[in-house]
C-alpha cells in the first residue's frame, strides 16, 4: 500500500531546473543495483531515449552493479546526462521531478517502487515480470515489455515523453491506479481479513 501523505506530486520546479536546465525530460530509476534489477538495461534504455528526446537520467540507490553502470555510461558517452545519487531517504522529492520511471527487473514480487512513482504521477516503463502487471497497466499507466527488451522499453518511453498531452494522460492514469492502493483503503481490508481468521480459529 501507499502512504499518500508522503508519496504525492509536489511542486519542485526549482529543483527540476537544476537537473534539467534546458527543459529536458527527467527519467528515473531506483533500486538496490543488484543484477536482478537489470540496471545496465536502464542505462541502455536511456541512451536510446536521449537520442530522440533531450533527457536526463537519475539513478537512485546503490549496490554491486553501480560501478558497472557508471562505466557503461562512460562507454556510451552519456555521462554528462546521468546522475548517480546513491541511497536517498526522500525518494518522493526525486519522483516529484521525474517524467517517467524505468523498472526493467528480471523478477519483482510486487513492484512497490513503481507504485510509489505512480503515486507521484510518474508513468512506469517496466518489464512484465512477477507482480508488475498487477501494478502497471499496459498502455494506461505506462507500458510493459518482455524482460531484456531494451528497444521496446525505449520506444514506449519515447511515446510518453514526446508529447505533453500524452504524458499528462499517463500521469493522471498512474495516480488513479496508485490510489487503489491507498493505505486508508487497504489497511481496513487487511484488518478485516485478520479479524475473520482469528474468529474462525
Amino acid at each position: 500500500f501507499i502512504d499518500f501523505d508522503r508519496f504525492r506530486k509536489t511542486n519542485k520546479e526549482h529543483f527540476k531546473k537544476i537537473i534539467a536546465p534546458n527543459g529536458e525530460r527527467i527519467v528515473a530509476h531506483t533500486s538496490n543495483f543488484r543484477k536482478v534489477k537489470r540496471v545496465e538495461d536502464v542505462v541502455c534504455i536511456f541512451k536510446k531515449i536521449a537520442e530522440k528526446v533531450p533527457s536526463k537520467l537519475l539513478m537512485i540507490g546503490d549496490g554491486p552493479e553501480r560501478q558497472n553502470c557508471e562505466q557503461l555510461c562512460r562507454e556510451l558517452g552519456i555521462g554528462n546526462d546521468v546522475r548517480f545519487l546513491g541511497k536517498q531517504d526522500a525518494i518522493e522529492e526525486l519522483m516529484a521531478v521525474a517524467d517517467v520511471f524505468i523498472m526493467p527487473s528480471e523478477s519483482e514480487s510486487f513492484g512497490l517502487a513503481a507504485l510509489e512513482a505512480m503515486a507521484c504521477e510518474v508513468p512506469v516503463i517496466s518489464s512484465n515480470a512477477g507482480g508488475l502487471p498487477e501494478v502497471n497497466i499496459h498502455g494506461v499507466t505506462g507500458f510493459l515489455s518482455d524482460v531484456g527488451d531494451v528497444d521496446d522499453m525505449a520506444k514506449n518511453a519515447i511515446i510518453i515523453l514526446s508529447d505533453d498531452a500524452v504524458l499528462a494522460e499517463f500521469r493522471a492514469n498512474a495516480l488513479a491506479q496508485a490510489k487503489r492502493f491507498d493505505i486508508e483503503e487497504i489497511l481496513p481490508l487487511y484488518e478485516a481479513y485478520y479479524e475473520s481468521i482469528l474468529k474462525a480459529a
